[in-house]
């Protein structure tokens, strides 16, 4: 599959928080893909949550959207209930919700690629093909 890079809570929270052990790493990831990079409100969120609630903690994380390095993709009905099933279906994980917004924007933006850290849920989450998702870095 080609397609965006579809950007996990992990690896946005290393690029934004320099303390982060892979954070270079990510920076690399980033100054090297030259194709659109698309997340969910959900990891959005995740993430702000993640960094704490001192604003100038936060900044960064808008600054990335405000640029344009990243397109924040809002939930929609038909997304929604993607993203129920395969909570539904990988309960026994269990999914979290901003993972199955990650896996239906995938299948949406016809992409299997996502920057994330989190290899655990990512190397066992199918697309509706069942594609496997190819894991950045």
């Amino acid at each position: 599959m080609t397609g965006p890079l579809i950007l996990d809570t992990s690896a946005f929270v290393a690029l934004v928080d320099r303390a982060q052990r892979r954070h270079t790493e990510c920076v690399h990831v980033l100054e090297g893909w030259t194709g659109p990079i698309a997340t969910t409100e959900a990891v959005l969120t995740e993430t702000l949550y993640m960094v704490g609630s001192d604003w100038q903690r936060q900044v960064p994380c808008f600054d990335f959207f405000f640029r344009g390095a990243f397109l924040l993709v809002p939930s929609s009905p038909f997304s929604l209930h993607r993203a129920a099933a395969l909570m539904r279906r990988y309960q026994d994980m269990p999914m979290d919700y901003a993972d199955a917004t990650l896996v239906a924007l995938a299948e949406e933006l016809r992409t299997n690629r996502v920057f994330t850290l989190d290899r655990k849920g990512f190397s066992i989450y199918r697309l509706r093909e069942k594609q496997t998702i190819d894991i950045v870095p």
